[in-house]
Parts: C-alpha cells; sequence; structure tokens
C-alpha cells in the first residue's frame, strides 16, 4: 500500500470512533490531500490511460481474431490510434436509428480509410471490348423476382483476394438496365460489375441493404450473384473478394433500382461476362 494511503488508514482508525467508523468529508479531504502532497494522485495521462482500458482489450482481442502482429510498438500505437478512432466512427454509425445497414469492425479496422483504398482497390477496367449497344437476351420471357445462385450450388464461397481488385478475364462488356441485368443473371448464372467501394462505410460493411453515399469512380471487380427484395427494400445480391468475414459472409445487398441510371456505385456502368 502506498504510504500516503497508509498514514490516512492510520488517521482514520485514530481519530474516527469503531462505531461511528464511515468515510466522513473530513477524513475524504485529508486523503485526498495527503494523495496530492505524496504526488499519487493520478496525472492526466494516467487517467485517460484508463479510461482507454476498454479499447486497449478490445485492440487485443481484434489483434487475436485477425491474427495481427506488428513490428514495432510505434507501429502498434499508430494502429491502435487509428484503430480507435474507426471504432469510434463505426460504433457512432450504429448507433443512429433508421438505417437499412450495419457497419462492423472487420480486418480493415487498423487501416485509414486512404490505405483500404490503395491495398484493395485497384479496379481499372474490363480487358475487354465494349458492346455497340446494351445487352439483352433473346427469348427470355419469364424473369423470376428473386434469384439467388448460391442456393442452386453455382457460387463458390467468398474468398480473400488479398490487394488483386482487378478483372483480366476474356469478356464482353455493356452498361445494363435493370431489366438486361436480371435477365443476364438468370441465363449466365453470374455477371461481372464494377463498382465504387472505396468509401467509409463501404470498408466497414457488416450487414442489411447498402445504401450508403459513394461515387461512380469505379475501383473494384467483384460479382452479381443475384438480386431480391427484404422488407419491400429491392437490392443487389453481390459477392465480393474479400473473404467471409468482410460483409454478409463475403457479400453485399446493394440497393437495387434508384433513379441514377448508373446505378449505385456505379454497379451499372460497367458488366461483363466470360466468353472464353
Amino acid at each position: 500500500m502506498p504510504t500516503s494511503l497508509l498514514i490516512a488508514s492510520l488517521i482514520y482508525r485514530l481519530l474516527i470512533p469503531k462505531a461511528a467508523m464511515r468515510f466522513t468529508k473530513q477524513f475524504q479531504f485529508v486523503c485526498l490531500a495527503l494523495l496530492f502532497i505524496s504526488g499519487a494522485w493520478p496525472s492526466k495521462s494516467t487517467a485517460r490511460t484508463l479510461l482507454d482500458a476498454p479499447m486497449y482489450e478490445r485492440h487485443e482481442q481484434w489483434m487475436t481474431q485477425y491474427g495481427r502482429v506488428y513490428k514495432d510498438d510505434n507501429e502498434r500505437a499508430t494502429r491502435y490510434s487509428i484503430f480507435k478512432e474507426n471504432v469510434a466512427r463505426v460504433d457512432a454509425f450504429n448507433s443512429q436509428t433508421g438505417k437499412s445497414y450495419k457497419l462492423g469492425v472487420n480486418q480493415f479496422a487498423d487501416l485509414t480509410n486512404e490505405e483500404f483504398k490503395a491495398s484493395r482497390n485497384r479496379f481499372k477496367g474490363h480487358m475487354c471490348s465494349p458492346q455497340a449497344g446494351p445487352f439483352r437476351y433473346e427469348n427470355v420471357s419469364a424473369v423470376p423476382s428473386t434469384m439467388d445462385w448460391r442456393k442452386e450450388g453455382a457460387v463458390t464461397p467468398a474468398k480473400d483476394q488479398g490487394q488483386c481488385g482487378e478483372c483480366l478475364s476474356l469478356c464482353c462488356c455493356w452498361a445494363f438496365s435493370a431489366v438486361a441485368a436480371m435477365e443476364g443473371i438468370n441465363k449466365l448464372t453470374t455477371v461481372s460489375v464494377a463498382i465504387d467501394a472505396g468509401g467509409y462505410d463501404f470498408q466497414f460493411y457488416s450487414s442489411g441493404i447498402f445504401t450508403g453515399s459513394c461515387d461512380t469512380q469505379l475501383d473494384h471487380g467483384v460479382t452479381a450473384v443475384g438480386y431480391g427484395v427484404s422488407d419491400g427494400s429491392k437490392y443487389w445480391l453481390v459477392k465480393n473478394s474479400w473473404g467471409a468475414q468482410w460483409g454478409e459472409e463475403g457479400y453485399i445487398r446493394m440497393q437495387k433500382d434508384i433513379p441514377a441510371k448508373e446505378g449505385l456505385c456505379g454497379i451499372a456502368m460497367q458488366a461483363s461476362y466470360p466468353t472464353a
């Protein structure tokens, strides 16, 4: 026990009768004075550290979950600071009501948004020849209201392709309407699309129908494997390449049929399907 606390305890026992042993205002004042004089009062930095304890523990758990190891204490401190800011932002977003999707503290939680985009979103465009007109299949008379090719066993599990964000397949490309895309998905099984996936909300998407703000600067290649409706909201079912720990087991549901012809995050701007 620190000397100041020991002295305070002795004063307490001598001055306060056992029958009335309780923390009086006078005794509390004596204790505080002794702590202040002895220098045992916590500094501001110590107080901040104590307040940060739950966040430190959360960071430790996150590091264990995702196998993160830092080269030294400086890098650890830097990444912790970024992690702390990202967690605060995710928690603040999820505390809001009326949102159709949630964010999560995923494997990108110790990256700034700039670092995330630089490491994951390198899409430069499909290496394919553009078609003269919009894509349409002939003789597609009955397009179902929903489609999920995962349920048909036609889609492999989502995998983490690391820093590879480009599509190099031989293909035919077109800008598609909602109807054409639905026809393509039903006829072809899946359709490759390009989107703007560089936003903060996309980085930390966890579940629900994504309606977040994004641009049409296409920087990431993904695959549309279906479409559907949930609580009256239409969506595209999109398979990503960031592993099953991101989003809904590697997938994201993106809002469908928005007024902009480019689609949410530019999803309708550059679609492709393999020809060889």
